[in-house]
């Protein structure tokens, strides 16, 4: 049963789903500080008031705190807002520069004219409907 769980747990995507977990945690304590102290100051500065949660209306005794949730949807769009343009376009402008060096490969296999099976480039015959084919020699 030892020798079964340190299989598991050495097992290459268990530890690289640990990996991930513990580097999202920490990517996450750096957006959200970013967030808290650059800017939802900012939003301040602009808009006022930075701090929602007191914002409360009462309705027949009971009393519904919608600042809180303005609080966390602003929260929320300014992390969005922060990882978009500060994480997933600059990921995706590198791998389209990555990608346009390379040369595109060319398929190894096409389409048999009488059957549509997808048979390798250089072959006589179709392995699925035996009909004669001309090989392909670029």
């Amino acid at each position: 049963m030892l020798k079964e769980f340190k299989k598991f747990v050495l097992r290459g995507n268990v530890v690289d789903l640990a990996v991930g977990v513990v580097i999202g945690t920490a990517f996450g304590a750096v957006v959200t500080a970013l967030v808290r102290d650059i800017f939802t100051p900012l939003i301040a500065a602009i808009g006022g008031q930075h701090d929602f949660s007191s914002m409360h209306f009462t309705l027949h005794h009971s009393t519904f705190l919608y600042g809180d949730f303005i609080n966390a949807l602003i929260a929320f769009l300014s992390i969005a807002v922060v990882i978009f343009f500060f994480v997933v376009q600059p990921l995706n402008h590198v791998q389209t520069l990555a990608t346009r060096s390379k040369t595109p490969v060319e398929p190894a296999d096409r389409k048999c004219p009488e059957c549509l099976s997808e048979i390798p480039k250089a072959a006589t015959r179709c392995k699925f409907c035996t009909s004669r084919v001309t090989p392909v020699t670029k």
